[in-house]
């Protein structure tokens, strides 16, 4: 039998001829001519009356209109499913017939509108079609009137439930856009492309279906920026669209990021879009395309050549499980009849439209089926719909608020060649992985980022890195990097004209660190550049950078905070904080320097130990030594005095008890260590230069008005205004590192602030006259971000410097730098050999200081313990004779008694 022998339709737009031969019948058994011929007639009669086929029958009917553009692939796609699974349907059904009335919108929502209410007018039950989310939203408000489900297989990124709630008759039969949305995301952060370039075909009204705002939030979520976005008209309203996107194309070769993410598109737009970025180098190395299901899905229908030109280009569609019978059954009826009816189209194979739309019909004919005659409503067909779940050949599905919900599995998908390649899967519980995953494993293969997939991945122009997805420079158009001309610190960056070599000469210690970045750059690329001197602040130099006049500075720029809002710092390749230069002069002589050697708690804790080894001492000693007799406070001095003397070795009195000679050899340890440490820290603190800055505190030259100096081309004077609170008059601008003694000697200025790399440098080189002081020091609270390269927001190669530089950092090339450029001279080296001697405290000696206590209070415990036992055994002894004596006296009183008693014994 045929396959439209049981399909129905009514105007049908695409013409079909079913055999009407079952309408008749077959009787068994003798036949009269009247019982044939009077149904036939009435038959006939009743096609010529109708404009329809219809079918006669006893049972009840479903009729399900249908809007589609059918001169697209999509729409021919979506036709020749709904026959098949109406043609089935009515193969299998007994008690009922559908009917499709189908309507050709020809990609026009106002027709789609007009259609769908000629469609209400002859009672469908429901409307499924519109390709196009301005289409699905017209058709959705006029069946919201007459309360008819409408299913689209377009979708909005509207959030619930917005959507619900302006058309609550609406179901959304495609997959979410948001889902769509994040898996894209997914593959712009698993690469670090931080900045991107949208691309989508508008609708007649202008809207995205709000999937650029879906894009954004998504690509926020991972710091990615958006530095453009191309919208195209719908190509229905160009008349020269190729001329058209030729000139759009155009506008994004001045842009900066070649990551380009083409969300919709009409067929002819999409090959327009590629054929024209590939003939201008768009897809090329360093470029990046993403396309989403729209597009991707129709790749198997385009031509070769059109294939070709999209070489590179990524992709997603949603997985189809195809090892199931009822797929392969509808593959095989799909291809016959796509085949029969569109013969001028090359592919014939199911794609995801056309399940949907199969799906479409027999989730409807279900819901229908599962009504009770007396409530066989629209709005009880919608919510019965709305609460069932259904199985289909794309998969277990329902729906949530009018949308589609459904697990969602993506396909990567690479276009190599003149076909493309299946690369692994996406989905939101499981992320990346090269295998279907059905639960959650350890697999390596298997993870939150692409780079599971990327060896597989065939990049434009035959790439074998991953793109930096940024306009890479060329020998023709090199890489503007920009130099401060004018440092107040040359040995930073230097800038000079050389007369012999007629060119200007770039040094450094800024200088030779990028030097270095671009030897370990150069072992995957190598980017063209060249340098541009800059005479202006360091505030003006990264505006630049952010207005792109230059793509990065090379200097010795400050992170902060306020700069990192518009451009890209690199790792700070050194440290940075704000400290306070000012002259030295001899210390003056102090009487009480022999106190100088102890900090105050060395010398409390040193005479807590005496005194508690004093004590010690007299209670062991005050028995047996004949030097302790005498009243108590007789017995503490001379043990005072006996310990005391002890400090210098002068001690000469006996000591008598085996206790005290242990407590006492153990002090004297003490003391022989402590002495010699002083000894030591006094000779240091006498012999050293003794010099005190003339200016300890910020306080003290705000209060007094006192004139400071700094490098007025960076930001440290704004922030001796602002944060530290100095009166502007009061700031003098310092131009060059050779001023700053000239200004120190000459009184007009009386501290100095400079960055913490400054002042070493200035500091190695005039380090006799000049110190760190105040809060403000090295260590002081006045931090910043270090000192960095600029580049541009999104830049991938301020990423790759910044591991360079780590690189530098963790293989000691950057010390041996800094060793290079700031070693200090001979006379520093000097001054650093003795520098300020720091007074000695008890953490150096704690375990002396246990030493001596645990000894002594060991020795003492040691000898109570032997005074007790003593004590103890002498008096068992008395209490022994004692016993002994009262029994001899209790005998001989015995004795006594009985002698008396028997005087003839």
């Amino acid at each position: 039998m045929d396959i439209n022998s049981k399909f129905f339709s009514k105007n049908i737009a695409t013409p079909m001829e079913p055999d009407m031969s079952f309408l008749i019948g077959t009787f068994s058994g003798p036949l009269k001519l009247g019982s044939i011929f009077f149904p036939s007639v009435v038959t006939i009669f009743l096609l010529l009356l109708s404009d329809t086929s219809i079918i006669i029958s006893a049972h009840s009917e479903i009729s399900i209109g249908s809007i589609i553009n059918v001169k697209t692939r999509v729409g021919k796609e979506i036709v020749v499913a709904m026959k098949v699974a109406a043609h089935n349907f009515n193969n299998s059904s007994m008690h009922q017939t559908l009917y499709l009335h189908f309507r050709d919108s020809s990609g026009n929502p106002l027709q789609a509108a007009y259609t769908a209410e000629e469609l209400l007018k002859e009672n469908v039950q429901a409307i499924i079609g519109m390709e196009t989310w301005e289409q699905a939203a017209l058709v959705a408000d006029v069946a919201n009137k007459a309360e008819v489900p409408v299913v689209s297989f377009s979708s909005a990124a509207i959030k619930k439930p917005f959507a619900s709630l302006l058309w609550p008759f609406l179901l959304q039969m495609n997959t979410n856009i948001n889902e769509q949305i994040r898996c894209i995301a997914a593959i712009v952060h698993s690469f670090n492309w931080h900045r991107v370039i949208p691309i989508y075909e508008a609708d007649v009204y202008g809207g995205d279906s709000g999937i650029y705002a879906a894009l954004t939030e998504a690509l926020q979520r991972f710091g990615v920026d958006i530095e453009y976005h191309l919208v195209l008209p719908p190509s229905s309203l160009l008349s020269d669209e190729s001329k058209f996107i030729q000139e759009e194309v155009a506008k994004l070769l001045s842009k900066q990021s070649r990551v380009f993410i083409v969300l919709q598109a009409s067929v002819s737009m999409a090959i327009g879009l590629f054929k024209e970025a590939k003939e201008v180098g768009l897809v090329g190395k360093d470029s990046v395309w993403i396309m989403t299901e729209g597009i991707t899905s129709l790749l198997d229908s385009f031509d070769t050549s059109v294939i070709s030109s999209m070489e590179g280009a990524l992709g997603i569609k949603t997985y189809i499980s195809e090892d199931n019978s009822p797929f392969v059954q509808f593959r095989h009826q799909f291809r016959k009849l796509f085949r029969s009816e569109y013969p001028e189209e090359d592919y014939s194979d199911v794609g995801i439209y056309a399940l949907r739309a199969h799906d479409s019909i027999v989730f409807l004919t279900r819901a229908i089926n599962r009504l009770r005659s007396s409530n066989n409503t629209s709005k009880a067909l919608l919510e019965t719909i709305l609460k069932s779940k259904f199985s289909g050949l794309s998969g277990d599905f329902h729906f949530n608020s009018g949308e589609l919900s459904q697990d969602s599995v993506f396909r990567i998908v690479n276009v190599v060649g003149r076909r493309y390649k299946e690369l692994g899967f996406w989905s939101k519980k499981f992320g990346f992985s090269s295998s279907l995953v059905h639960k959650e494993s350890t697999d390596k293969s298997i993870g939150s980022s692409m780079e599971v997939l990327a060896n597989l991945i065939y990049w434009p122009g035959n790439l074998k890195r991953t793109p930096k997805g940024w306009c890479m420079p060329t020998e023709a158009k090199p890489m503007k990097f920009a130099v401060p001309g004018e440092t107040s610190f040359k040995k930073f960056v230097k800038v000079q004209w050389s007369e012999s070599s007629k060119e200007i000469n770039y040094s450094g210690f800024c200088i030779d660190v990028f030097f270095e970045v671009l030897k370990i750059l150069e072992e995957s690329y190598s980017p063209p550049y060249e340098f541009v001197p800059y005479n202006g602040t360091y505030d003006n130099l990264v505006d630049h950078v952010a207005d792109k006049t230059f793509d990065a500075v090379i200097g010795d720029v400050t992170i902060l905070a306020n700069r990192s809002k518009y451009v890209e710092f690199t790792q700070p390749f050194a440290e940075s904080g704000l400290t306070m230069i000012v002259p030295v002069k001899p210390q003056a002589d102090k009487a009480w320097m022999f106190l100088k050697p102890f900090s105050k708690g060395m010398w409390g804790m040193t005479a807590a130990i005496l005194v508690y080894t004093v004590l010690i001492v007299w209670l062991l000693e005050r028995r047996s030594n004949p030097e302790f007799d005498g009243p108590w406070h007789y017995q503490l001095s001379t043990a005072l005095w006996f310990t005391s003397s002890s400090l210098f070795f002068a001690q000469r009195e006996q000591i008598y008890n085996n206790h005290a000679r242990v407590a006492v050899s153990v002090w004297l340890f003490v003391v022989l260590a402590l002495s010699s440490s002083y000894t030591a820290t006094l000779s240091s603190m006498l012999t050293a230069p003794r010099l005190e800055a003339n200016v300890t505190d910020i306080g003290w030259l705000k209060k007094n008005n006192a004139i400071v100096g700094c490098d007025g081309s960076s930001f440290v004077k704004r922030y001796l205004e602002n944060v530290l609170g100095f009166n502007p008059v009061n700031i003098r601008n310092i131009s060059s590192e050779y001023n700053y003694p000239e200004e120190f000697e000459s009184g007009r200025i009386t501290a100095a602030f400079l960055e913490v790399p400054y002042e070493k440098a200035f500091l190695n080189h005039h380090c006799q006259g000049y110190t760190v002081a105040g809060s403000s020091g090295r260590y002081g609270g006045d931090r910043f971000g270090g000192l960095g390269f600029v580049f541009q927001k999104g830049s991938p190669i301020a990423a790759d410097a910044s591991q360079a530089i780590l690189t530098l950092l963790e293989n000691g090339r950057l010390k041996q730098l800094e060793i290079e450029w700031f070693a200090p001279t001979s006379d520093c080296l000097t001054t650093q050999s003795h520098e300020k001697t720091e007074s000695l405290t008890w953490h150096s000696f704690w375990g002396l200081y246990l030493l001596s206590v645990g000894t002594s209070s060991l020795c003492y415990l040691v000898f109570v313990s032997h005074q007790l036992y003593e004590h103890l055994h002498e008096a068992y002894r008395n209490l022994r004779t004692k016993i002994v004596n009262m029994t001899l006296l209790f005998m001989i009183a015995l004795e006594k008694t009985l002698s008396l008693q028997n005087p003839w014994v």
